[in-house]
């Protein structure tokens, strides 16, 4: 069998990042940068005031020190006089900073008291403390500096990414398209969710788990639908995702060597299919290939066996196909709370971990049946076992990844 890093592996080298595209900023959470983002200004972009106050000449504050008011500034304004000793400008927070002075007093700090909407400014406001030079003051380019590189290409844009894109006025963004992910779900017994008992088939799960894993992962997503087990119907969904110009086949069942299998039949005929036995549990068996040049997953139709392949092997590929670099899942270092047994496959255990006294523990959900959907919504960890170990003590030192 192969490791599933060997398969993994092998999977990656078949995928290239799509092409770029420039689309709107707020079209661009989640997206993946195409190109370095370098910032054409600085921010701040002017020196102005970090909060509500009078912004005057450092050296002219002392306590009981009467000022004249001169100007009145809001966020937005510019100041129209140069302040010199003895004058001050009311000013708001995110103002810009007059000619002449060098700080900020906070209105608390005088006997100014009139702070409702609306209110004007006085004609002489007197200081009740000192400050120093730059005082309440955010000067220009404190935070970020003109020509500075601030977002890598290969990095998947999150709101606050986004927003500071905004603060330096960059309306669109340069990042790859959304890989169009087609997605099919195969077998006679598959009734649509919502649709009414029949003696002998089950509700199609696997099409909600995977897409929701797919568009969670940036794809486009492509509902081929259930194909029925017949070549011509399998046929035509899969024509429907050339049509779409799919970057990439995802189907759950009908890869196997079962009579009735025809998907398998159908990608061989107009391309290649790959079977590997993969050494983990659950979802040993895995099918990829190309079906007319468009890389093709086969996963599992146990649900649980599904969300796992999908898991290990399809989003490293779309992330890599999204233009993210391959980065290996973060794993952590948990307490097992009770004795663990599996096959001395590579195993993917569903698990809950929590904390206690500290310390990140953590236990299984129940039976591991790659059936049991349940044991997969209440856990929010996979725990990991190594290939060759059947047995893990409690309270030894396990992997877990994160599920939440």
């Amino acid at each position: 069998m192969l490791s599933v890093s060997e398969a993994l592996e092998s999977i990656l080298k078949e995928f290239q990042p799509v092409e770029a595209e420039s689309v709107p900023l707020e079209l661009s959470s989640g997206r993946v940068l195409a190109e370095d983002i370098a910032a054409g200004h600085p921010l701040p972009l002017f020196d102005n005031s970090s909060v509500d106050g009078f912004a005057l000449l450092a050296g002219d504050a002392s306590p009981g020190r009467a000022l004249r008011v001169v100007d009145d500034l809001r966020a937005g304004d510019v100041g129209r006089k140069t302040l010199r000793s003895g004058e001050c400008a009311r000013i708001m927070t995110g103002a810009a900073l007059p000619p002449g002075a060098d700080a900020v007093i906070m209105v608390e700090d005088t006997d100014f008291n009139e702070r409702a909407p609306g209110s004007r400014a006085p004609e002489r406001v007197t200081l009740n403390k000192a400050i120093e030079p730059g005082e309440n003051v955010r000067r220009r380019g404190m935070d970020v500096q003109a020509g500075e590189t601030l977002l890598r290409a290969g990095s998947r844009l999150r709101a606050q990414d986004a927003g500071l894109l905004a603060m330096l006025g960059i309306g669109r963004a340069p990042v790859r398209r959304k890989p169009r992910l087609a997605l099919l779900s195969s077998g006679n017994e598959l009734l649509p969710p919502g649709a009414p008992p029949e003696p002998g088939r089950v509700w199609d799960a696997n099409s909600t788990v995977l897409g929701s894993l797919a568009e969670e992962a940036g794809m486009q997503l492509i509902r081929l639908g259930v194909a029925a087990d017949d070549e011509a119907d399998v046929r035509a969904r899969l024509e429907r995702a050339v049509q779409a110009q799919a970057d990439v086949i995802v189907s759950s069942a009908g890869v196997s060597v079962g009579a009735f299998d025809f998907v398998k039949t159908v990608i061989e005929q107009q391309g290649e299919l790959d079977f590997w036995k993969v050494d983990m549990r659950p979802g040993k068996p895995l099918a990829f290939g190309r079906y007319r040049s468009i890389p093709f997953f086969g996963l599992p139709g146990n649900p649980v066996s599904a969300f796992i392949g999908f898991e290990v092997f399809v989003r490293p590929a779309l992330d890599k196909l999204s233009g993210a670099p391959f980065e290996p899942r973060p794993r952590r270092r948990a307490r097992l709370l009770e004795e663990v047994r599996s096959d001395g496959r590579e195993s993917y255990l569903r698990a809950i971990a929590g904390v206690e006294r500290g310390e990140l523990v953590v236990c299984l959900t129940g039976h591991q049946g790659s059936g049991n959907l349940l044991s997969l919504v209440q856990s929010n960890a996979l725990l990991i076992l190594p290939s060759g170990v059947k047995s893990v003590p409690a309270h030894s030192e396990v992997d877990i990844w994160t599920l939440s």
